[in-house]
């Protein structure tokens, strides 16, 4: 009788180590498994060995080691992906366990794909005829083969009259083999006409995918250079050489346009993989990622963690975007840990911005990031011109949001048949509103937030919990009528304004938040891009990659929005938004410009746009972090104290920070009450920690967490290497 083997599987919760269970046989490390965990059957994955050296051994005996319930017939997780779950769970400070639940997290795609199951004709007639049996016979007379609910359907009838024939021998079922979940993309299907400087970058790009080795090459070029055409040329050398292709997107919203031109590249479109996808689309994608038969996937942020087996390349577009950064659960940016995939796998890398971070900038200056530039939009056009409006000295009119000159500049477009966008960066109506008899504020219950107005769908929501409620005709604290006051513009009252100065004109808001969702959003952008609106009205998810060939004026309505926030990126946030969101004009070679209102016309960001000058502001930015000791030239990492009571969370964080090792070079600042002091119901205090070398500043945290008392009841403490936010 053959032993039973122990076995370390890794639970998709949050443990801190694999469990030890029995197997009949010995299992491959990354063999997906159904185990017992108390009363529960639950996933796991079996763990290498090595995961267990810096615990002690355990001297639990078989005897009491639980079986192995079940061995799941999905391929094993790779060895690439397993090295990455560990590195995300030391980097981030995270139980592997919750690494694991994102690799995990489509259970029903572990299982084989059912069989699909249709029905056809037999060629025999049915011994009693019925009006609606003559129907599904008639629409199945094509001799193609029907699910029961699309006979039904087309013939519009019950699915019992389908069942009734099935029965009779009128149909019978067939096993329809299902279409593949993304095709075969052909790396020579229509390879493109590149300009001297394009084919040089693709030249550097293809070598390194040829090299299979480990690499980082950052392409960065003004808006309209061609950058997706060049890592094109890099996706078709892996594609060529046998290996999967990730391109990780910031938005939703910019994966139809990327399928498009990937379709029209290389004869067939990826696979898509988003928080949008219908389940079923979801459980096929991982399949075939995990078994080879999806080559190519574009994908949000998660994409990072499906099971590729023959992965060989990664890009990440717009890698400066804030979007890729996760802040809840397993709190990572998607841009560092595809880079420590490509090292810890040995393939490359290739990160893709108009505007770059200053992380990625001095990478790229200090050799470790190969840098390629694309200083030449490919339409032969050259960058919008940049025009100030001093709001100081011409302020558009009490009430209203356009200045004068921005106001003529529309009309002037308008008049040559052209497109125009005016870019707000706030959703909604209004977002604050108050009540001008006794002074009333609308504010979040569950958190220290105004509610935004949304006057299309006349609620007032909040947009950090969703709590929405109906906008009263009352003050609901005086009683007072008619009193309910609008403070500062969004988006849908920006177009209000518009729609006023030109009733001629069709107008159109372009916002995450718009009803319809993600379908609906991208109906609308095609919308734009084939003219059929002549000035658009956008959030921040016009700035992304969008290409509207007839746009040749973009109108900032705020440009100073962004410098007010107390956040060290403030002024690199603005500059790369202002910079992304001028270059939506003249894509297509046009003469073109943008017009940026603004109340500090002399702030730095400002005289850089304006000027045309990127090397100005990246030089004056990263001579300010570095005097100031922030990243890139130091780490930092923040600590989230939350409780449900003020008082309670408060003492802890203060707690919490007394506990703290006094090390040399590491500072150790707050407790601070966040800026956004409550969320979702939850107190939040804040303390930053700063350190030189990341390995100091993760020893520091560790032995401080592990030694500082534990949070009890609703205490909860989250820890976020490498902050973006500081609310």
């Amino acid at each position: 009788m053959r032993q039973p083997v122990p076995v370390e599987v890794l639970l998709p919760y949050a443990l801190e180590r694999p469990y030890t269970y029995l197997s009949e046989r010995a299992l491959a490390a990354g063999t997906i498994v159904v185990v017992p965990l108390g009363t529960r059957q639950v996933l796991g994955a079996v763990w290498e060995q090595a995961q267990q050296a810096e615990r002690p051994a355990q001297k639990m005996p078989t005897s009491r080691l639980k079986p192995v319930e079940e061995v799941l017939p999905a391929p094993p997780l790779p060895a690439p992906l397993r090295r990455l779950v560990d590195f995300v769970a030391d980097y981030t400070l995270s139980p592997p366990g919750m690494v694991l639940r994102m690799v995990l997290r489509v259970p029903a795609a572990l299982a084989p794909e059912k069989p699909l199951r249709a029905l056809r004709l037999t060629g025999t007639e049915p011994e009693r005829m019925t009006a609606a049996r003559g129907r599904v016979m008639e629409a199945a007379g094509d001799g193609l083969a029907w699910t029961k609910a699309g006979l039904a359907e087309q013939a519009g009838v019950s699915p019992g009259v389908v069942d009734g024939l099935l029965k009779a021998g009128v149909l019978e079922e067939v096993i329809v083999p299902r279409q593949p979940a993304a095709g075969v993309p052909k790396p020579d299907f229509k390879p493109p006409h590149l300009s001297a400087q394009q084919k040089q970058a693709a030249g550097e790009v293809r070598d390194l995918v040829k090299a299979r080795r480990f690499a980082v090459s950052l392409i960065e070029g003004v808006t309209g250079a061609g950058k997706t055409e060049v890592f094109f040329e890099a996706v078709a050398e892996a594609l060529a050489a046998g290996r999967q292709v990730l391109i990780l997107m910031p938005e939703i919203a910019l994966t139809a346009a990327a399928l498009e031109r990937f379709a029209s590249r290389f004869g067939a479109a990826p696979a898509e993989w988003h928080s949008e996808m219908a389940p079923k689309q979801r459980e096929r994608v991982w399949r075939g990622v995990a078994d080879g038969s999806v080559r190519a996937v574009i994908g949000a942020r998660s994409a990072l963690f499906l099971p590729f087996c023959e992965l060989g390349l990664i890009v990440v577009d717009e890698e400066h975007d804030g979007a890729y950064k996760q802040e809840e659960g397993v709190i990572y940016h998607a841009r560092d840990m595809a880079v420590a995939y490509g090292h810890l796998a040995g393939f490359p890398v290739i990160l893709s911005s108009a505007t770059p971070s200053v992380e990625s900038r001095v990478n790229a200056a200090r050799g470790r990031y190969r840098d390629i530039r694309l200083a030449e939009r490919f339409s032969g056009g050259g960058p919008p011109a940049i025009e100030l409006i001093d709001l100081r000295a011409a302020p558009p009119e009490r009430g209203k949001s356009l200045a004068p000159p921005l106001a003529e500049a529309l009309e002037s477009n308008l008049g040559q048949g052209r497109q125009s966008l005016l870019f707000l960066n706030r959703r909604g109506y209004a977002p604050l509103t108050l009540c001008r008899h006794c002074g009333h504020r609308f504010t979040c219950p569950n958190c220290s937030a105004w509610l935004v107005e949304h006057r299309f769908r006349g609620v007032l929501a909040c947009h950090h919990c969703g709590y929405e409620e109906r906008r009263p005709d009352a003050c609901p604290q005086c009683g007072a009528e008619e009193s309910l006051v609008a403070c500062g513009p969004g988006v849908e009252r920006l177009q209000e304004e518009v729609e006023t100065l030109f009733p001629e004109a069709r107008s159109l808001v372009l916002s995450s938040d718009l009803a319809g969702g993600v379908k609906r959003l991208r109906l609308e952008l095609a919308a734009v891009a084939r003219g059929e609106a002549d000035i658009v009205i956008g959030t921040q998810l016009v700035a992304k990659g969008h290409n509207f060939p007839n746009l040749t004026l973009v109108g900032v309505i705020d440009a100073d929005l962004g410098l007010a926030q107390a956040d060290p990126r403030a002024a690199e946030r603005t500059f790369q938004l202002l910079t992304q969101v001028s270059g939506r004009a003249g894509r297509a070679g046009q003469a073109s410009r943008a017009v940026l209102q603004t109340w500090q016309p002399m702030h730095p960001v400002i005289v850089a746009l304006a000027a045309g000058d990127p090397e100005a502001f990246y030089h004056a930015e990263i001579d300010s972090r570095r005097r100031g000791g922030l990243p890139p030239f130091a780490r930092l990492a923040a600590i989230i104290v939350s409780g449900a009571e003020r008082a309670e969370t408060e003492a802890y964080a203060r707690a919490l920070a007394r506990a703290a090792p006094r090390q040399a070079g590491i500072d150790l600042l707050g407790p601070a009450e966040a800026p956004l002091a409550l969320i979702r119901g939850r107190y939040r205090f804040r303390l930053l920690a700063r350190a030189h070398a990341a390995k100091r500043l993760h020893a520091f945290l560790r032995a401080w967490l592990a030694e500082g008392p534990k949070p009890r009841g609703s205490l909860r403490v989250a820890v976020d290497i490498d902050p973006l936010s500081f609310l």
